[in-house]
């Protein structure tokens, strides 16, 4: 293939990252630095731990800067001294003006989503909390406001029954690498037409996708057991989905739910636990019940339902607080 000249900065800091920046590495695009997070302290022993995009642009040779505050006199003047024809920002956090305005090329983004639904932090999970049966990923130019700069490409993908918020990303990580390579192909050959959003959607209702927070992931018992599966899969593996049990003795422990399925012979009245004690554990909605198929409690490792069961009476469960 041939060598691509055009200068660029890669932003980012996760596993999702690193799949792009690993894509532009490998077909011979001109990667000229990589800017991530600082070093944190993370495991029981608090070893300083590298991001994993710092791990890979470490392992074949790039320069990495990780500022702390990205308006860092000496960070800017690093960045300045890049030179950079074009930023490509991949999960990585919010940027100053003063850095996305950069590059003479400009700084583009991928976003989760087929914009402009779901702006925001989190729109792998509403995707699926919501029910959706498909999602995708768009490149789009960083402007003022977030997530609303003009559109350069989408591509869709389906959003199948059993996904996860965990699949979804999963398999979004190497779609939006395989677009992330064709939108900064497209800008090297000067074949880009950007698009504003507004003439992506035709529907009238756009939804959000803010960052979601423990009390948010709280199930209630009393929608419908759709509504409720599709939270739990929304939210696993992470942050995940969690109720609290009401024992008899009356203390309140804490579980996460990571899958469910909807029973087709049980209902129970919401917030009613039914159980055989050895192979399943049912909770009642709206409608139909739930049954938890795999499962966490506080301070314990996460196992299936029957594995639970061996070591832990379901009689002693009183209901759902």
């Amino acid at each position: 293939m041939e060598d691509r000249n055009l200068r660029i900065v890669f932003m980012g800091t996760p596993d999702f990252a690193v799949e792009s920046l690993k894509a532009l590495v490998e077909n011979k695009f001109n990667v000229v630095g990589v800017i991530t997070a600082p070093d944190r302290p993370a495991g029981r022993g608090q070893k300083l731990t590298q991001s994993p995009v710092k791990e890979y642009a470490v392992e074949v040779g790039l320069p990495v800067l990780q500022p702390e505050k990205l308006k860092n006199e000496d960070f800017l003047n690093q960045l300045r001294d890049l030179k950079a024809d074009l930023q490509v920002i991949v999960a990585f956090r919010m940027l100053p003006e003063v850095v996305w305005n950069m590059p003479r090329l400009g700084s583009l983004n991928l976003h989760g989503s087929l914009l402009p639904q779901y702006r925001g932090a989190a729109p792998i999970n509403w995707a699926v909390i919501n029910g959706d049966k498909k999602t995708g990923v768009t490149t789009f130019f960083l402007q003022h406001e977030i997530d609303t700069g003009n559109i350069i490409m989408q591509e869709e993908m389906p959003i199948l029954d059993d996904d996860t918020a965990g699949s979804v990303h999963d398999k979004m990580m190497v779609l939006g690498a395989e677009v992330i390579l064709k939108t900064v192909d497209a800008i090297h050959k000067n074949e880009v037409k950007a698009v504003p959003q507004n003439e992506f959607s035709n529907e009238s209702e756009l939804r959000p996708a803010p960052k979601i927070f423990k009390e948010d992931c709280k199930i209630d018992w009393n929608n419908s057991s759709e509504a409720i599966r599709n939270k739990i899969r929304g939210l696993s593996p992470y942050p995940t989905a969690w109720t609290e049990l009401e024992m008899n003795n009356g203390k309140l422990i804490s579980i996460k739910i990571f899958n469910a399925i909807i029973s087709d012979k049980l209902q129970l009245k919401p917030g009613t636990i039914e159980s055989d004690n050895k192979t399943f554990i049912a909770i009642g909605t709206n409608d139909k019940a739930i049954l938890i198929t795999d499962i966490q409690l506080a301070g314990k490792k996460r196992m299936l339902t029957q594995e639970l069961l061996r070591g832990f009476d379901s009689e002693q469960i009183k209901g759902i607080k």
